[in-house]
């Protein structure tokens, strides 16, 4: 009987000692209904500092405006009950009457900021980065402990170098100049304009007198702003140089059309860059279709659009070839005005049947995001998707013209049409199956454009230009020169836009052209055959 009557009292105890051990401290949950900010701040920095799943619990119910005060009571509602913030244990009842703890914007970062320090030790590895990424911007000395728990505990090196960067952060705010020599040395480390910044500051004068007053530390400081400079230089440029092969991989499917077309038949067509609306407005059709009849595979639309988009562009090249274009050839005048007039039908009827606004076409899931290969360099999988689409598309057009009798055919008229014709090739037919494959390669063009662009009536008449730029810098009918010439231009204006603005790289890009073309007017590689050579 004594025994059952010791072990009972011992478990009393124990309960009693742990539910002290999980109580709060009562003044400082009083402290986060204050009237001050400054003292509401520091309760929040002390809960945090405890480390308390208790703790975690009240602050979340602060930050969604559901801790009240009522007396000396502060409670906070969950799941329609009321629990005492200090214990944890639910209360018979509501007391009423309760104020609500008011949160201005200056207390909410830093309890956003607090409950980001309390995800650092969840389990969930994305729980924890994205609470990491979190605290990159905001990071005071009251998470010093907290974050060096997190820092122990961690064994993701990329989590573990955003704590490092956080922690020096923090670190900035002591009073010691050498735990803030050592922050600033790891801040330098950094490629975060935020992480500059907090560097520059520590530079300012305020008077006489520096923000941060020893001269070591400053000295640090100019050394990491430098260090991060010059990383933050190197990441915007490889960041431009991958805009550029995304835009000259768009370039190049626009130009490779137009270099067969040009090439073969010598037409300066002006509608081309309408050819690359037609396949932008076929996905945006195959977009619909799939979503009103095909919901569950909606994600697979663009695989359906490549070849229904190629066919249509491809008809109505074929379309105003026969119609319109052999009634003009030698005429290179009247071609160019009737192309023009063309494209003002064609843009036209995109605003007749699609109406004047750009239409929607969105990313399907698996395009969406992107990869991040370094710090600040994030390479978006659609753009990735079209620099690969570009590159297919190039190996089949070259495999057609170099295996293929069609492809025979072209080369032969290319070179020397009256030749050709003499041996039998018959011009006008390879003509029209030339425009047509122009036109579906640059219709797959529109295709890859209405994932990174908006779609309207006017998108192809800002290719127009380029794509001929591309085609006489490469060389006319030359693959290899338009390859080179459209990733050339890519990337050079991407870079020049970095410097000097979109406009001024422009001029920049077509004044270069000029003075490349004055130099070598057959383009980077000269067209083979007898016919040209004579």
């Amino acid at each position: 009987m004594n025994f059952r009557r010791a072990y009972f009292l011992l478990a009393l105890l124990l309960l009693w000692v742990s539910h002290a051990a999980a109580a709060l401290n009562l003044d400082v949950v009083k402290q986060l209904a204050a009237d001050d900010s400054d003292e509401k701040i520091a309760a929040i920095s002390k809960l945090l500092a405890s480390g308390d799943k208790q703790a975690a619990a009240v602050l979340r119910a602060m930050n969604d405006d559901a801790l009240f005060v009522a007396g000396e009571q502060v409670f906070f509602l969950q799941d329609e009950k009321a629990i005492d913030a200090v214990t944890g244990a639910v209360l018979p009842s509501t007391p009423d009457p309760a104020d609500a703890v008011i949160v201005n914007n200056r207390v909410r970062a830093k309890l956003e900021n607090a409950l980001a320090g309390l995800k650092l030790l969840d389990t969930d590895k994305g729980v924890r980065l994205t609470a990491a990424r979190e605290l990159q911007s905001n990071v005071g000395p009251g998470m010093l402990l907290i974050l060096e728990q997190a820092l122990a505990q961690e064994s993701d090196p990329q989590i573990k170098q955003l704590l490092t960067y956080a922690h020096a952060q923090a670190s900035l705010q002591s009073e010691d100049a050498k735990v803030r020599l050592a922050a600033v040395q790891e801040l330098g480390k950094s490629e975060s304009t935020t992480v500059k910044s907090m560097l520059l500051a520590l530079l300012q004068k305020n008077g006489d007198s520096f923000a941060e007053p020893d001269a070591a530390v400053r000295t640090a400081a100019q050394a990491g702003i430098k260090s991060i400079e010059s990383r933050l230089v190197w990441s915007a440029s490889i960041n431009n140089i991958f805009s550029g092969l995304s835009l000259g991989s768009i370039l190049l499917l626009a130009a490779l059309g137009l270099a067969i077309t040009y090439g073969v038949m010598g037409v300066i067509n002006m509608a081309h860059g309408e050819l690359l609306m037609v396949g932008a407005y076929t996905t945006y059709a195959v977009q619909g279709v799939f979503h009103a009849y095909f919901p569950a595979q909606e994600t697979y639309y663009v695989v359906a659009a490549i070849p229904v988009a190629f066919l249509v562009a491809a008809l109505v090249g074929m379309a105003l070839e026969r119609l319109v274009i052999r009634h003009l050839y030698g005429r290179p005048l009247e071609t160019l005005l009737a192309t023009w007039g063309i494209s003002l039908c064609l843009i036209q009827a995109a605003r007749v049947i699609f109406g004047p606004q750009n239409v929607e076409v969105s990313n399907p899931e698996w395009m969406s995001g992107g990869v991040e290969v370094l710090a600040n360099v994030v390479l978006p999988w659609n753009r990735v998707f079209i620099i690969g689409f570009a590159v297919g598309v190039l190996a089949l057009v070259w495999l057609l013209l170099t295996r293929t009798r069609l492809g025979l055919f072209v080369r032969a008229v290319t070179q020397n049409r009256a030749m050709a014709s003499c041996v039998g090739v018959h011009t006008g037919r390879t003509d029209m199956l030339a425009f047509g494959l122009g036109a579906g390669i640059a219709g797959l063009g529109g295709v890859a454009l209405s994932q990174i662009s908006n779609v309207g009536p006017d998108m192809g008449q800002g290719y127009i230009v380029d794509s001929f730029m591309v085609v006489v810098l490469g060389g006319v009918g030359q693959l290899a020169g338009a390859v080179w010439a459209a990733l050339g231009l890519g990337i050079m204006t991407k870079l020049l836009e970095g410097w000097a603005g979109a406009v001024v790289a422009k001029i920049v890009v077509l004044a270069i052209i000029i003075l490349f073309i004055q130099k070598r007017p057959q383009g980077l590689f000269a067209l083979k055959g007898r016919f040209v050579e004579s």
